[in-house]
C-alpha cells in the first residue's frame, strides 16, 4: 500500500477520533439501530427528510465500536444528506469500501457496511417494507 492508503487511513482515524452528525435528531422522520453481534459494534441512524418525503435532510448516528464502524457511519451519514431514499437503497458494498478507500478485509466488512445496512432498513421499515420490529444485524 502506498502513500495514498496511508491518507485514507488517517481520513478513517479523523472520521473515528472526531465523527461527523454524531448524535441524535430531535423528531427525526425516521430512527433506526442495528448491530454486529460478532464484534460487539452498534449503530443507531436518524434521518429526517425533506418536505417531499424522498430526499434526506439530515442524517445522524451514534453508537459505539471500531474504528472501521464508527468512521463508516460517520463518512455515510455526510455523503445522505442530499440523497433520495431510492439512492440509499441502491447503496451497496462496493459503495461503502470505495467510499472508506482502503481494502477491507472480509472480516471486516460486517463493521464496514453496518451503518448503510441500518440506514437502508429504517428507510424500508419507513416506506412500509419491513416490519417495525425488524432487527438489523450484521452476522
Amino acid at each position: 500500500m502506498g502513500m495514498g492508503s496511508d491518507m485514507y487511513r488517517q481520513q478513517i482515524l479523523d472520521h473515528y477520533k472526531n465523527p461527523r452528525n454524531y448524535g441524535e435528531i430531535e423528531d427525526p422522520t425516521f430512527t433506526h439501530e442495528g448491530e454486529n453481534p460478532s464484534c460487539g459494534d452498534t449503530i443507531r441512524v436518524d434521518v429526517t427528510l425533506e418536505d417531499d418525503g424522498e430526499t434526506i435532510e439530515y442524517a445522524a448516528f451514534s453508537g459505539d465500536g471500531c474504528a472501521i464502524s464508527q468512521a463508516s457511519a460517520s463518512m455515510l451519514t455526510s455523503r445522505l444528506q442530499g440523497m433520495t431514499l431510492s439512492e440509499l437503497d441502491a447503496l451497496d458494498t462496493d459503495d461503502v469500501t470505495e467510499m472508506l478507500g482502503v481494502d477491507i478485509s472480509p472480516m471486516r466488512i460486517k463493521c464496514a457496511v453496518l451503518a448503510r445496512q441500518v440506514a437502508q432498513d429504517g428507510a424500508r421499515i419507513h416506506e412500509g417494507d419491513l416490519d417495525v420490529d425488524h432487527t438489523t444485524t450484521e452476522e
